[in-house]
Parts: structure tokens; C-alpha cells; sequence
């Protein structure tokens, strides 16, 4: 399906998807939590939650965590990628983090139906999006 927009699926062609990217900084610190019993604590709300064999993986709110007594790592902001991707689009997660690993930025990428999602250092989320406007300006001339 490459170099097509599936309506269903969102863009799939690299060049298009970086041309029309906007990255939005969302507000708030999120941290990564394991939950050893593979459930999401009861009053939790995370914004991902993924089952791993060592227990499940949530993202949610710094202040969450510690109001339930979880141990956060990685304190991060969220970044949403805002141009619909096609979950089968070749290339689009390893430019944009390639465009942040050259900076030194770490970023942990999730991909969901609608948009990808990064999550960033906290104390980089500003330059993060800048970079990634320069990237998106520089496709779309």
C-alpha cells in the first residue's frame, strides 16, 4: 500500500507523512510503571498499558503513579504526531526518531491506530518538537 492513503488506515507515503506533520506537545510529566500482576491498579486511568511476560507496562501521569504508590521511570512528556499514519507506513517512526537520536534525545514510540505517539525527556520535549517541525518543514519544501 505504499505511496497510498488507505481512509481507514490514515497515509502510508514517508514523504507525504513527514510533509504534513505537526508534533503536539501535550501537558504533564507521565512515567513508565510495571505492574508485577499484570493489571492496571483499580483508579487508574493510563494512557497505555501494554502485557508484557514480566508484567504489564503502563504510561500514565507522573502524579498518578505517586498518588498510588507506583514507582515511575523515565519521566517523560508526550509527544502526538498529528497526521494520520497508516499502521503499515515504512519508514515514518525511524526518520522521526532518527531526527531525535542524532540530537540525543531519547524516545520511547507508540503507535496507535490514529497517530504515533513519542515520549520524551522531559527536559528536552521543547527542542524534541522543534526538531521535528524543522524535519516536517524540511519534507514538505
Amino acid at each position: 500500500m505504499s505511496g497510498e492513503t488507505d481512509s481507514m488506515n490514515g497515509e502510508a507515503d514517508l514523504g507525504r507523512l513527514l510533509a504534513g506533520m505537526r508534533s503536539e506537545l501535550r501537558p504533564g510529566t507521565y512515567v513508565f510503571v510495571s505492574a508485577a500482576e499484570g493489571a492496571v491498579p483499580a483508579g487508574l486511568a493510563p494512557v497505555m498499558d501494554f502485557r508484557e511476560a514480566e508484567g504489564t507496562t503502563l504510561i500514565l501521569p507522573e502524579a498518578d503513579a505517586a498518588q498510588a504508590g507506583l514507582a515511575g521511570a523515565f519521566p517523560c512528556r508526550w509527544i502526538t504526531l498529528a497526521v494520520p499514519s497508516s499502521l503499515g507506513a515504512v519508514g515514518f517512526l525511524a526518520a522521526v526518531t532518527a531526527c531525535l537520536a542524532e540530537a540525543g534525545i531519547a524516545v520511547n514510540a507508540v503507535s496507535a491506530f490514529h497517530h504515533d505517539h513519542l515520549f520524551v525527556p522531559v527536559a528536552r520535549a521543547e527542542e524534541a518538537t522543534g526538531l521535528l517541525r524543522e524535519l516536517a518543514d524540511r519534507a514538505a519544501s
